[in-house]
């Protein structure tokens, strides 16, 4: 019987939810020396440089903070921070899970949205207690379009950074926006008042190299081809569009992950623009969680870079569901190179 993601109702303990805090598998072997800077974009190798040094400073600090003296632990000293500023695809991602991988355990990576659901699963005070002996917590694409969440993060980042947990963070700066490049950092640092001293802000220009020489969005599949490629593809998955969007709409967000944990390629029929925000919104978590897993994407229907309307697609939304597409299109070309 064809396996279908409408289908599973993962249960995710909130113990695992720091747990599973680390850069995508896709990441986990990467490092500042397997970053190649692109030579005519500067700034990759300059942020490169600065990456480099913040690890420094996160193991110095870890471990003065950590140090016992005669009298007992010493003061926490003040954690240090590090704002990685780009578009799509300029290797943000990757100086981050390098810097997750140099600093001394225990450590954590998730994406600003990981983050918020993990306080939201543990609540505040358990949050802050169980991140607190991290070296560092990295955050990958921190956002801005929800005051709520943003404000709540900030809230954390701020006890966190009091009792010596460092900060990474990178932007989610779209690539047509690059000149203001220096109003999304102050942005940032805006919003978290009280950490905005202690940060360092590294610019990282360059074309996404998800798509660098690459044709147009793969055309769709046919119906009856997709349902072929689903019987062919040991452990794949076929969905319909509408059923999949509310099967997500009945599960938090933080189990996407583990929704589609196995799942060897996601085959998805009757694509088409989505309209609703709530929606649009769930899908573009599922499209982070697709693209950590590296799991190849294959659609009937509409093209991936139309599926969210146009209308979406001008609001203030705008960055996230640019990532999504930019990330499916990645998945999708993947499946058809397979």
């Amino acid at each position: 019987m064809q396996e279908r993601l409408v289908d599973r109702r993962p249960e995710v303990p909130a113990d695992q939810l720091v747990a599973q805090m680390v850069p995508p598998p896709m990441f986990d072997e990467v490092g500042f020396d397997t970053y190649i800077p692109d030579p005519n974009e500067p700034s990759q190798a300059a942020a490169v440089a600065a990456g480099r040094a913040f690890a420094g400073k996160v193991a110095a600090i870890h471990k003065a903070t950590h140090k016992k003296t005669l009298f007992g632990k010493k003061k926490p000293a003040q954690g240090a921070g590090l704002y990685l500023d780009g578009g799509f695809g300029v290797g943000k991602t990757h100086l981050l899970a390098s810097i997750f991988h140099s600093a001394p355990a225990p450590r954590s990576f998730g994406t600003f949205g990981e983050l918020t659901n993990l306080v939201g699963a543990l609540g505040f005070t358990n949050a802050v207690e169980r991140l607190s002996a991290n070296s560092v917590l990295c955050i990958d694409e921190f956002e801005l379009d929800d005051p709520g969440d943003t404000m709540l993060v900030s809230r954390l980042l701020t006890e966190l950074s009091a009792v010596g947990v460092s900060i990474a963070a990178t932007s989610n700066t779209l690539p047509g926006q690059l000149g203001e490049g220096r109003f999304a950092a102050q942005d940032f640092l805006r919003e978290i008042k009280k950490l905005g001293s202690i940060f360092d802000t590294a610019r990282v220009n360059g074309p996404d190299y998800r798509h660098r020489d690459l044709p147009p969005a793969p055309e769709p599949s046919s119906p009856e081809q997709l349902v072929d490629r689903a019987a062919s593809t040991p452990g794949a998955s076929l969905d319909d569009f509408d059923a999949l969007l509310q099967h997500l709409s009945t599960l938090h967000p933080s189990k996407y992950g583990a929704l589609i944990d196995g799942v060897a390629a996601v085959l998805i029929s009757g694509v088409h623009p989505v309209t609703d925000q709530a929606v649009a919104l769930r899908l573009v978590v599922l499209a982070d969680r697709l693209y950590d897993a590296g799991t190849p994407v294959t659609v009937s229907g509409a093209k991936l870079d139309e599926i969210f309307s146009q209308e979406m697609l001008d609001g203030g939304y705008r960055k996230k569901y640019l990532r999504a597409i930019s990330r499916l299109l990645a998945l999708s070309r993947f499946e058809v190179a397979a």
